[in-house]
């Protein structure tokens, strides 16, 4: 069975060589088990000497045989899962680097399904793997493994996972190539999904059908409130590893993070506030002022019936951004529309066209949060700016909720006034658009 990028043409060709050889039959290790145990131990040792903040994190990782279900090695945040022949044919120093690629994928949290959103699983994980091995080649932490194709590329030092997925893509488009299912990177990919429990479609190999890590026959499963626990848990290690290892000793990658973490952002449903009223305040004037308070012989100042409080909405329902984010905010635009009488809200969907356009005023508000959501394609900002141009729709304050990956440009940026809500911030960088205000976003379960 072969999966189909959506967006990648039916073309005749193989798939990529980056990820056609990833994966080798390793021959059966001559090692016991305590032998290959005691291996692990060892680059863990080798670890906290020669690069502490990874030898700190491996240490919090519970060692677990997994040789019936996992062909190389894996990682929930709480299991170092391995396959005893796989780890048997390293060398020390390609161990080491095994257990440092494992530990990076929990100090980035690559197993939230949320970040992926619908990018194809199999090129999402390449992109976190060229991420990864660069911020540990980088960093000098043990050696390449040579027994597989690792994915290692120095033009993708110091991008993010968004970017690097984003120019696989369009390599893979323009060589007309596929990704097939049975394709894959050299460790497994657990992904954490949401509810309590795990797609077994979430592991790459083999299925997802044990408990609590004891059962061989795949990786242990969590409820939501012990994969919650397990992620704060692990990023509370990473700032103490980072602590005790030094700024000087981190990888990028881990700077930016950490960076996130110690210097959080004014939550992003109050800047939106205080954008949208920053609209509405300069639509008041004190030349027809407001009857209420009269009586009590106060003057507020009232709406200037010559100019429309005049707010476009558009979300890019594109890439990794679910419905319930978007319904989330439009909860919060709404919660701001509702203490004004005189408004006008477009509202409109898009992915390389623009989708739904609605109007809403006061007459109409209680049906917002009804508003069909539409789009799925690629992503083009162009498309909503040209609408406006199209329609004669100039706002006051264009208010974009998007991922913040355009494949082309940002749209015009002499247009209007833009204000991007961006969800993409992860690896501890939001994408900054190149004109307007940008804020990350964060659902209330990520604060």
């Amino acid at each position: 069975m072969t999966d189909i990028l959506d967006k990648t043409p039916k073309a005749k060709g193989n798939a990529s060589d980056r990820s056609s050889k990833t994966l080798v039959d390793i021959p059966e290790t001559t090692l016991s088990d305590e032998e290959i145990l005691d291996k692990l131990i060892k680059a863990r040792i080798e670890m906290l000497m020669s690069a502490p903040f990874f030898g700190n994190l491996a240490t919090r990782l519970i060692l677990k045989d997994a040789t019936e279900w996992c062909p190389t090695a894996a990682t929930d945040g709480k299991y170092f899962y391995y396959n005893k022949h796989f780890v048997g044919a390293l060398s020390d120093e390609e161990t080491v680097f095994l257990m440092g690629h494992e530990v990076l994928h929990c100090v980035y949290d690559h197993m939230d399904v949320t970040r992926r959103g619908d990018r194809h699983p199999v090129l999402w994980n390449i992109a976190n793997d060229y991420v990864i091995n660069a911020d540990l080649i980088d960093a000098r932490v043990g050696e390449e493994i040579k027994i597989v194709q690792i994915c290692h590329d120095w033009k993708y030092r110091g991008k993010i996972s968004e970017e690097i997925y984003d120019e696989l893509f369009d390599e893979m488009q323009e060589n007309g190539q596929i990704i097939e299912v049975n394709q894959d990177t050299f460790d497994v990919h657990l992904d954490r999904e949401e509810g309590d429990d795990a797609s077994p479609d979430s592991v790459n190999k083999g299925n997802a059908d044990g408990d609590d890590g004891d059962d061989k026959s795949g990786p242990a499963q969590y409820t939501a409130e012990e994969k919650e626990a397990i992620k704060q848990e692990f990023q509370n290690a990473t700032m103490q590893a980072a602590k005790a290892a030094g700024a000087g000793n981190l990888p990028g990658g881990v700077k930016r993070l950490l960076d996130k973490f110690l210097n959080p952002q004014l939550d992003w449903r109050q800047l939106l506030a205080m954008q949208i009223q920053s609209v509405m305040r300069s639509d008041y004037t004190m030349q027809t002022p407001s009857r209420k308070g009269r009586d009590e012989g106060y003057y507020f100042p009232g709406l200037d019936r010559e100019t429309t409080i005049d707010i476009f909405v558009s979300l890019d329902m594109s890439g990794s951004i679910f419905d319930d984010m978007a319904r989330d905010f439009l909860g919060e635009v709404k919660g701001v529309m509702d203490q004004y009488t005189d408004f006008k809200i477009h509202l409109v969907c898009f992915d390389t066209e623009v989708y739904n356009p609605q109007v809403f005023d006061q007459g109409n508000m209680g049906e917002f949060m009804e508003y069909e959501l539409a789009g799925g394609g690629g992503t083009d900002f162009d498309c909503v700016f040209n609408y406006m141009k199209e329609n004669g729709i100039t706002p006051k304050k264009h208010v974009m909720f998007t991922d913040g990956y355009p494949y082309g440009s940002w749209g015009d940026e002499n247009y209007c006034d833009t204000l991007f809500i961006v969800h993409g911030g992860y690896g501890g960088r939001t994408p900054e658009a190149p004109f307007g205000i940008t804020i990350p976003y964060t659902r209330e379960d990520e604060d």
